[in-house]
């Protein structure tokens, strides 16, 4: 007999559904939302409602398109955390409608993990065990997963985020939202040793980001006093040694776990590992140190329905359920 998902993911500020069956994702829908830009950043209450307009439509057209009625549904999934609570609610309350009228299981994400999971979406896949950067605004973690749902964090950022400092250093610079993507754009043209920004050094494999953060805005202060015009004539500069500065930071780290751990099966994970630098400088470094490197296709970087679908799958095949009581996590727990 056929295994088919329905998994939901609404954490922030993308409304997604995928279905998945016997492993294989068969279709992935993901509606974005423009309405956070004028804003600077994503505003929780506005998310809630662009997930509550766009959540039937996508569902409907991730089933359709698909070719999968409801009725062949074994179970739904949705991302129970971490996120924003109203954006976690839209998808959960779906969720367990769905599987309540269905009278089938409700499997609960961490969308964490499913960043990680997102690994097995398509081949190549990595082979346990695997050490997984996640990078994302609200994550920066190296974790070691030794099985589909066994995952421990070696460590993790103490402060911001790195995509959170790519966004606040974006905003100092004076760059749209989201600014991290557009960093990485002017970074192509820029000399990423143009200008020198401090390295922060936590113990062991954690990070820290605010740091740096400060750095840039009082250099950019110092420097806009003596020439007005700074930010404008250095910015492809400016952005490419901010970027090789919080790349580098990140991968030293990483260099460190690999030799603690001795493994030298290497991905990453999350929607700052959509950056290109990232992702040259990582298959630069894989061919040096003879790591087997893995690099998630672009969609499945970014916030999508996808990843929670494939976690979902592994742990159907473990009875893992929720009951109907189940609540969204805000702050839900890297645990498994």
């Amino acid at each position: 007999m056929d295994l088919t998902i329905l998994a939901i993911e609404s954490s922030c500020d993308e409304t997604s559904a995928a279905v998945i069956q016997n492993g294989k994702v068969l279709n992935n829908i993901v509606a974005t939302q423009s309405v956070h830009e004028q804003y600077g950043g994503v505003v929780p209450e506005l998310a809630s409602r662009a997930h509550q307009q766009h959540i039937v439509p996508v569902i409907d057209q991730a089933l359709s398109g698909a070719k999968i009625h409801k009725q062949q549904l074994n179970a739904v999934a949705f991302t129970q955390g971490p996120g924003l609570l109203g954006a976690l609610l839209v998808g959960s309350s779906f969720a367990k409608s769905l599987a309540s009228a269905l009278n089938i299981p409700l499997i609960g994400v961490n969308h964490m993990q499913a960043h990680i999971l997102a690994h097995f979406i398509d081949d190549p896949k990595p082979k346990f065990p695997f050490l997984c950067l996640t990078v994302s605004g609200g994550h920066t973690q190296i974790v070691k997963v030794n099985d589909y749902l066994e995952m421990e964090i070696l460590g993790e950022t103490q402060d911001d985020a790195v995509g959170e400092a790519f966004d606040k250093i974006a905003k100092i610079i004076g760059l749209p939202y989201p600014g991290g993507p557009m960093i990485d754009q002017y970074a192509k043209e820029g000399n990423p040793h143009a200008f020198g920004f401090p390295e922060t050094e936590m113990q062991g494999f954690n990070y820290s980001f605010s740091g740096i953060k400060t750095a840039v805005l009082y250099f950019l202060q110092r420097e806009t006093k003596k020439d007005e015009n700074f930010v404008k004539n250095h910015l492809h500069d400016i952005c490419a040694s901010v970027q090789h500065r919080l790349i580098a930071t990140l991968l030293q780290k990483l260099r460190k776990a690999s030799k603690h751990t001795g493994i030298k099966e290497i991905a990453i994970a999350g929607g700052v590992s959509a950056n290109s630098y990232l992702r040259k400088t990582l298959a630069d470094e894989g061919r040096n140190l003879e790591w087997q490197v893995y690099i998630p296709k672009f969609e499945y970087c970014t916030d999508n329905a996808a990843m929670i679908a494939m976690t979902a799958h592994f742990k159907y095949l473990q009875n893992d359920f929720l009951g109907m009581d189940a609540s969204p996590q805000p702050r839900m727990k890297f645990s498994v």
